[in-house]
């Protein structure tokens, strides 16, 4: 049992590792999922318009 909270313990003041990238990667999904739902949109818009 001690082992266990040792380890928890080591586990949560570990520094997480950083990805300086992670901001551009999350920004660049941001922006493809806000263009599919929008090609989404228009292309259902112009099924039901016939």
């Amino acid at each position: 049992m001690e082992n266990t909270f040792q380890d928890l313990a080591r586990i949560l003041t570990t520094p997480r590792p950083r990805f300086p990238y992670g901001a551009l990667l999350l920004r660049l999904a941001e922006s493809l999922a806000t263009g599919l739902a929008i090609g989404v949109g228009i292309a259902v818009g112009r099924a039901l318009a016939g």
